[in-house]
């Protein structure tokens, strides 16, 4: 595996890779819901890419930017043992010059959710993704559904701004006890973790539900957030049930939603959830 950080360097190591290149960005501290990522785009293409960068502009001024969890050698070893053709280290001078002023909003997907909690996250994340996409030039990228709703920005910057790319969103990888694997669950106390492990179960109970024959939301959003709320320790930020495509809020499921919940336990916020899909009668 070839490492390099300068944008010149990147460059020219990019020029030796055989075509077509699979692109995994990422912020580091790795895991096997990133390497994961890193499976699919070898089984897809012939040469893969993956950054890591902790971008500082998709974190708000009281978020964990300082603390964000690093390892660059841990990570170099899963990545040389996964196969990648080449790790581009990128520097803030590099992505964020002095003058820096150009950025990207993808204005209304941004608007919910996350994006209400957390304000300028997506224009951060848009902003980086479509800068990496540039230097790297992949004909794939490679994103997690746990990040749901970043994966559908990204989705709709690629297609707004022409990348010649596809996207490919990836199954959420879990850990043995159903948590979604995150670099933050390193954050997470034996009594946090044991405590945010009510998300799993919310969404399983809705799930159920679903698969029960609910196609009314309420129901399937009610039963979350009761759900949440008998767990001490824990504090619900949102439930929603969406158009997958929209973010905009459902009030029947006639085919595919998204069901997702972010919660608080300690310091420390989690995101996940789940698909659900209406089976089609059989003719």
């Amino acid at each position: 595996m070839i490492t390099v950080s300068s944008l010149t360097d990147l460059r020219k190591a990019r020029k030796k890779l055989c075509e077509p290149v699979g692109f995994v960005p990422t912020m580091g501290y790795l895991h096997e819901g990133h390497i994961s990522l890193v499976r699919r785009a070898k089984s897809e293409c012939r040469s893969v890419v993956v950054s890591i960068y902790v971008n500082p502009s998709q974190f708000g001024p009281h978020e964990d930017f300082e603390k964000y969890p690093r390892n660059l050698e841990g990570d170099i070893a899963l990545l040389e043992k996964a196969g990648v053709d080449l790790l581009w280290t990128p520097t803030n001078a590099c992505m964020y010059p002095p003058g820096y002023q150009t950025w990207i909003d993808v204005e209304k997907l941004s608007q919910p959710l996350e994006g209400a909690l957390r304000p300028g996250h997506f224009r951060g994340v848009a902003t980086i993704v479509a800068k990496l996409f540039n230097c790297v030039q992949p004909q794939k990228a490679y994103f997690g559904q746990k990040d749901a709703q970043q994966a559908a920005i990204i989705c709709q910057m690629t297609e707004d701004l022409n990348f010649p790319i596809d996207i490919v969103v990836c199954p959420t990888v879990r850990e043995k006890d159903g948590l979604a694997m995150s670099s933050r669950n390193c954050y997470l106390t034996q009594e946090q973790r044991s405590a945010a492990k009510v998300m799993v179960q919310a969404l399983d109970l809705a799930r159920q539900l679903f698969e029960q024959g609910e196609r009314q939301t309420a129901p399937l959003v009610e039963i979350v957030q009761h759900t949440v709320e008998q767990q001490t320790g824990v504090i619900l930020q949102y439930a929603a049930c969406v158009d997958p495509k929209t973010f905009l809020p459902m009030d029947t499921i006639t085919d595919q939603a998204l069901l997702l919940i972010a919660i608080q336990t300690g310091d420390t916020r989690l995101i996940d959830n789940i698909e659900l899909t209406v089976a089609p009668v059989a003719g």
